[in-house]
């Protein structure tokens, strides 16, 4: 299913250089793997492209198995060190991915995920006195909103694309607010869904919850077309329903131009 996950995300949610993504997920929804399967297609699709792994707060074997698995550099704080290690190495990460910009390099970041990196910056802080509900800082989520915001393409220069994913429903307050001030920061969003999951449909991505913002610039005006068609006919179904739907299409053709050439773009 990896090939048939990247060709759900290249449809609904397009990447471009200098992207700035949010992958929204409940805990169990498979995000990890996805991430996995969108390093592996950067680095099959665009070889030139530095790309980092941001594993932060995660399991051990997680990051074992990003490190096997991805073609890429992967740099790790598991869930057992420090905040300020957590916070130290995302600074690291950073500002050596800004730097190789400067250069005129592409260079892409995937973060798993930004709500612990931002409950990491919310620990290390000095108390500023003004706390938001669920124990955040006012002053904590400047910094991780710093992390996020540097993505961006440069003219006459590289750019610095981040893709991170934000944990949603895990039943902490503070999470939830650190969702709310990440949501409309993104340029891309992926939504998944615990329903498909639950089933075992994978990707488990909930389709019209998902969109990249001026996807025009990222695609051909005639497929473009025949997507939002797509998209018309998946909203009067449930986000199962849709990705069934999808999954059984996807699955009969080699790639999405030759899909979407199939339908009857009227």
């Amino acid at each position: 299913t990896s090939n048939l996950s990247i060709r759900v995300v290249d449809m609904f949610s397009p990447i471009g250089k200098g992207q700035r993504g949010l992958i929204v997920a409940q805990p169990k929804t498979g995000k990890t793997i996805l991430l996995q399967d969108i390093a592996n297609a950067i680095a099959a699709n665009h070889p030139e492209v530095y790309l980092m792994i941001l594993l932060i707060d995660e399991r051990p074997e997680e990051v074992t198995d990003m490190a096997r698995n991805v073609n890429g550099e992967v740099i790790s704080s598991t869930f057992d060190e420090p905040a300020e290690r957590h916070v130290r190495v995302a600074n690291l990460v950073l500002e050596k991915a800004k730097r190789m910009v400067e250069c005129g390099h592409d260079v892409v970041i995937l973060l798993d995920s930004i709500t612990r990196l931002a409950r990491a910056y919310n620990t290390v802080s000095p108390a500023s006195g003004k706390v938001l509900s669920g124990g955040v800082d006012a002053n904590a989520l400047h910094k991780p909103k710093r992390f996020f915001g540097a993505a961006r393409n440069i003219e006459n220069g590289g750019s610095l694309s981040i893709i991170a994913t934000a944990l949603t429903e895990t039943g902490s307050k503070m999470d939830e607010v650190i969702f709310e001030e990440f949501k409309g920061t993104g340029n891309m969003e992926l939504q998944l869904d615990r329903k498909l999951s639950n089933r075992r449909v994978y990707p488990a991505v909930d389709i019209t919850a998902s969109s990249t913002r001026r996807e025009d610039l990222l695609m051909d005006k005639d497929l473009l077309r025949r997507i939002w068609i797509l998209r018309k006919y998946l909203t009067d179904m449930n986000s199962v329903e849709a990705m069934e739907f999808m999954r059984d299409r996807l699955l009969k053709t080699q790639t999405n131009e030759e899909f979407l050439l199939t339908m009857n773009g009227d």
